[in-house]
């Protein structure tokens, strides 16, 4: 089994199906493993964290926590936006460094739960993709459409090391 068969098949979890929760970035359609999200809430003051990577540039307070607020456009390389009546802040519960973090994630618009079939996953193309292929898991075929799964596990990892090393 090649590496990216691997990996697909890792983060699908020996599942057929995964349940998930669809937002759009850019005019580009990405999804989470609806587990992973707590909750979704409209735009919350943020205040920025000084010397900080502009990936996580800020923070919020959520239940009385405070939390990083990450913006996956800047991860990927896109130009940052206006917030807009439709963006919206995912809140997920992801491991990092082996210990279970709450995690902003801006959006321009979360669509919806849906499921989405491993028989409509494909690795992404290692040639013509202007992200980096590791911080995407898989591209899944839907209608006429690919939804993008991240691979927040080393966008997170890969930031926290630059920002280690800065």
């Amino acid at each position: 089994m090649s590496e990216a068969a691997l990996k697909i098949d890792n983060h699908w979890n020996d599942a057929e199906e995964m349940e998930v929760l669809t937002f759009d970035l850019n005019g580009e359609t990405f999804a989470l493993e609806a587990v992973m999200v707590q909750e979704i809430l409209d735009l919350l003051p943020e205040t920025a964290v000084p010397g900080s990577q502009p990936f996580v540039g800020s923070v919020i307070n959520f239940r009385g926590k405070v939390i990083p607020l990450a913006d996956l456009r800047l991860a990927f390389g896109m130009e940052a936006a206006e917030a807009t009546i439709d963006s919206r802040i995912i809140v997920i519960e992801l491991d990092l460094q082996d210990e279970p973090t709450l995690v902003g994630l801006r959006t321009d618009k979360v669509n919806e739960v849906t499921t989405l079939a491993k028989a409509s996953s494909e690795a992404p193309p290692s040639v013509g993709m202007r992200w980096r292929p590791d911080y995407i898991n898989c591209l899944v075929k839907r209608g006429g459409e690919f939804i993008i799964l991240p691979n927040l596990q080393a966008i997170f990892a890969a930031r926290h090391d630059k920002a280690a090393s800065a």
